[in-house]
């Protein structure tokens, strides 16, 4: 269920835990596959670690992924699909990767995306026909990267598919058989750890060893989407002194050249991106929103100055200038070595050997 607080908690008659369970994993809705090789820069933990079951306290992973699996592919990798889909593999998570097409809007034959073929009739199956089957059947749902979670570029104004996120193909109302709703961990593409500390933290839940998610009102992981860019961005000191970029080469704020960071829920400048290195803003980039539900059509085009950009600038322009004296006078005092240091014949440091309390 649903607090009035945002965060989740699962139904009262949820499993205690599981020994094992199964990630079936499928990457063609409307995207880029961006996600999964994202996935394989995680190193805290690696998609490795939980697979080969060194995190303790975790049930033993089988994960099933068309770009990490062994199969040849073919009706032998959609095997466990299949399986799950017949009600003959429990537990299991899904994991949807890229956006959901509208198959309603299609007049006629044809379809926007498939996944394998109909053993019956050898027709596509397409991806929404998979997750009408599969996510009424899941223990837990996951929508991996913004074209999962919200619809990305794909559900962008004027696109011919009537794309959506995977909340809104099931319903926000939605609940796994754990009761979670859809866990969104966004991003274009995820940052590797976001995602796979979002998972851990559900497997330790299917586990028994941990409470469901936090997640906000957006389905997010609250933990990691709660802080805005600006908020942990290497930059910001610099936006509160009013001392901003005019082009991509400066280290200064970037606000005036396009990045939306006061406003964007995402971590990834305070986490970094592989190893705790990089993150948009950190190394030059701004941020044009790319976790957020109105991506990427509020923060178009990308690289103008943002609506608030010109009012705020101006607002802390008097502050800052004053604020940059101050601070540049104090820093002139305190890079000066105190009077005492010295190598003369006097000690003037104030010692006093024959002080006495």
């Amino acid at each position: 269920m649903t607090t009035q607080s945002g965060t989740t908690e699962a139904r009262a008659d949820a499993p205690e835990g599981f020994d094992e369970i199964t990630i079936l994993w499928i990457s063609e809705g409307m995207s880029c596959d961006g996600d999964t090789v994202s996935l394989t820069a995680a190193g805290q933990p690696s998609i490795e670690d939980v697979v080969l079951g060194l995190i303790p306290g975790l049930p033993k992973v089988n994960l099933v992924n068309k770009v990490l699996s062994p199969s040849l592919g073919g009706e032998d990798f959609l095997a466990p699909y299949r399986k799950a889909a017949r009600g003959e593999l429990e537990p299991f998570i899904l994991v949807i990767e890229g956006s959901i097409p509208n198959q309603n809007i299609i007049e006629g034959d044809g379809y926007w995306t498939s996944f394998g073929n109909d053993p019956e009739t050898g027709q596509p199956q397409t991806l929404n026909w998979w997750i009408d089957q599969l996510a009424p059947k899941a223990w837990a749902v996951v929508a991996a990267g913004t074209c999962a979670t919200f619809g990305g570029i794909h559900a962008m104004a004027g696109n011919p598919t009537g794309c959506m996120g995977l909340a809104d193909y099931l319903g926000w109302e939605f609940k796994a058989r754990s009761g979670l709703p859809v866990v969104n961990v966004p991003g274009c593409p995820i940052q590797p750890e976001n995602f796979m500390e979002t998972l851990v933290w559900v497997l330790q839940h299917a586990a028994g060893s941990a409470p469901p998610p936090p997640l906000d009102h957006m389905l997010r992981p609250q933990w990691l989407f709660g802080k805005t860019v600006h908020e942990g961005c290497d930059r910001a000191a610099y936006y509160e002194q009013a001392d901003f970029a005019k082009d991509y080469n400066s280290p200064k704020c970037q606000v005036k050249v396009g990045c939306w960071g006061p406003v964007v829920n995402c971590n990834v400048p305070k986490r970094g991106w592989m190893s705790g290195i990089g993150g948009c803003p950190n190394v030059g980039g701004i941020c044009i929103g790319c976790t957020m539900p109105s991506f990427p059509d509020a923060f178009m085009p990308f690289m103008d100055e943002p609506p608030g950009g010109t009012l705020s600038s101006m607002v802390i322009k008097p502050y800052g200038a004053v604020i940059r004296r101050l601070r540049g006078l104090t820093n002139d005092m305190v890079n000066h070595e105190p009077r005492w240091r010295h190598n003369k014949q006097k000690l003037t440091s104030g010692y006093d050997p024959h002080w006495r309390a």
